[in-house]
């Protein structure tokens, strides 16, 4: 009795360790791909095969088919993929996966050479552990301590599976686990207790390396696993079908195409084969399986399905369209899913597509608000009314966002990307509000028929290229965080700030020689704020862009010392800026 209940223990163990060391693995590899993974799938899924070969490799990369399809959702969610390219990518994700089994089926090498040997779990787990942790313990770069992380997770996974494999060696003794694996021979049982264990567990790799410890038992015959792993393909669509949950319908379309995948491919395994055994009856069944044999079948039926559905994809899409039929309200696609949390990296790529957006669309009010400064038009101030409104509701949704993702597991490069967005989005937003403050000022130009001076009319012209050649740059740095445009863009503004000075002295001049009307003066005063105050935000994104990118986190110091002429920068900086004056120089006019 005794005996049995530390069996019991240390299986109990050797799983929490291999479910650990898989977690482990899986999001280290999800932090060293980082945000490339939204690229890669979402740029290069053009069409379906080449949407299941890249499905499978993703998969293969971060160990997991789960995260690849809760991911597709939350991009088809997001409006970031189609339906017809998700199904590409749910399909290679099946093959993607397979690959666990085959590492996990080392468990299952014989022989005495020292290549068997060292390929062993007992040799190479804690090998690979020992160099993970040197990398992870000794080394400074964080793709290093990333590599030592997978290594250590790797390490747990292998011995977990070793301790699972030789604490359940008893069971071979025990009747009532031979009488278990024997009735998993009936298709529908084993279906029925695979795809069970599968969504309980939420990972069909993992199931599948549970049942290939079990093979160490001896007891665990083809007949009984065969069913066993189709009904693991089916539970494994549990994730992908939790997270469409409050999805829109294309979402919604895909978490079925996967399932109906998954379903299909067993109904047609299931009719085939077991409808030939019933004529010629399949001798190999009784024959007991290895981690090795567990490994080849899940690959076979999932490369076989793969094959067969694969042309007709249409048909599925067909069916996750009966099954989720159209609503008659139109939905629109949400800026930030949260099921894409769950994979930071990607969150934050997708973070900062959104900001760059926000970032265009600023730009865009200001340009079409400096058009109306010649000549008011109402059409266009309801664009400009409508992009701010378009910036508001991306600040709202990025901060909520943004505060979620802060408490995930992130890279130092992605914790960095978030605190630059995190700082900047005020700014970004700030800029379409001064846009509309300069189209009212247009606008009450325009109805109090306010007349400017030709050279008024000169020094704005001039005022606006330099704005807009500072927004401009702002906008290209952020949206691809391109340091080297953001380290142009403070000489710029102070050029800004000094035209505004410039136009405000001689609208005095003007005043006093009675060349221009104090009425003008009122509505020049607040366009030129509005353009002051937006180089002022340009330099704020800027600025904590360089800062934050190079770990720093005190803007306004470093601000002081550049113009103080204290950095190493200073000198470039002055020269630009001298350059900058002299391109937008009201004397040139």
């Amino acid at each position: 009795m005794t005996t049995y209940i530390l069996n019991v223990i240390s299986l109990l163990g050797g799983l929490a360790l291999f479910l650990f060391g898989m977690d482990v693995m899986g999001s280290s590899l999800e932090r060293t791909a980082g945000g490339k993974l939204q690229t890669i799938l979402a740029k290069m899924s053009s069409n379906v095969p080449k949407g299941f070969l890249l499905g499978m490799a993703v998969t293969a990369v971060i160990q997991s088919s789960s995260a690849t399809t809760v991911m597709v959702v939350g991009f088809v969610n997001t409006g970031i993929m189609t339906l017809k390219q998700a199904v590409g990518v749910i399909m290679g994700s099946n093959v993607g996966t397979t690959i666990t089994a085959w590492i996990l089926s080392l468990s299952g090498l014989q022989g005495d050479s020292i290549l068997v040997q060292l390929f062993k779990p007992t040799t190479l787990a804690p090998l690979l552990g020992a160099v993970g942790m040197v990398l992870f313990m000794f080394t400074k770069s964080e793709q290093k301590k990333n590599i030592g992380y997978i290594l250590l997770g790797f390490m747990a996974l292998m011995t977990g599976m070793d301790l699972m494999s030789s604490s359940m060696k008893f069971l071979r003794e025990e009747a009532w686990f031979a009488n278990m694996m024997v009735s998993f021979s009936n298709p529908l049982l084993g279906i029925a207790v695979g795809a069970v264990l599968t969504a309980v567990i939420q990972s069909s790799s993992a199931s599948v390396g549970i049942l290939q410890s079990l093979c160490s038992t001896g007891v665990v015959t083809f007949g009984s696993a065969l069913p066993v792993i189709l009904g693991q393909n089916i539970g494994t669509c549990i994730t992908a079908i939790i997270g469409a949950i409050g999805a829109n319908k294309s979402a919604r379309r895909t978490a079925m195409v996967h399932l109906y995948f998954n379903v299909v491919g067993v109904l047609i395994f299931v009719v085939l084969f077991y409808g030939i055994g019933l004529f010629f009856p399949w001798q190999f069944l009784n024959n007991t399986a290895s981690a090795m044999n567990i490994a080849v079948i899940h690959t076979c039926f999932n490369i076989a399905a793969t094959a067969v559905l694969l042309p007709l994809n249409g048909l599925l899409v067909k069916l996750a369209t009966w099954s989720v039929p159209d609503d008659k309200q139109e939905e629109t696609p949400v800026l930030l899913d949260e099921r894409l949390l769950a994979t930071p990296a990607v969150a934050i790529q997708r973070s900062h597509e959104i900001a760059g957006e926000m970032a265009i669309a600023s730009r865009d009010a200001m340009s079409l608000a400096m058009g109306l400064t010649k000549g008011f038009n109402k059409d266009v101030m309801k664009q400009i009314l409508a992009l701010e409104d378009k910036t508001d509701k991306y600040e709202d949704a990025l901060n909520t966002y943004l505060i979620k993702l802060s408490s995930g597991n992130l890279s130092e490069k992605d914790n960095r990307v978030l605190n630059i967005l995190l700082a900047s989005v005020a700014d970004v937003e700030r800029i379409a509000d001064h846009a509309v403050s300069i189209a009212k000022a247009a606008e009450e130009i325009d109805m109090k028929k306010i007349s400017f001076s030709e050279e008024a009319k000169k020094e704005i012209a001039v005022l606006e290229r330099a704005v807009s050649d500072v927004l401009s740059g702002t906008v290209d740095a952020y949206v691809s965080f391109d340091l080297e445009k953001a380290h142009k863009v403070e000489p710029r503004e102070q050029v800004v700030d000094e035209l505004v000075r410039k136009v405000k002295a001689n609208h005095v001049r003007r005043l006093r020689d009675g060349l221009c009307t104090v009425e003008y003066g009122f509505v020049l005063e607040d366009i030129l704020t509005a353009y002051r105050r937006t180089a002022d935000h340009c330099s704020n994104v800027a600025v904590e862009l360089l800062q934050v990118s190079e770990g720093k986190l005190e803007a306004h110091k470093y601000l002081g010392a550049l113009k103080a002429g204290d950095l190493n920068e200073s000198a470039e900086f002055s020269q630009q800026m001298a350059e900058y004056a002299a391109e937008y120089s009201l004397e040139n006019e």
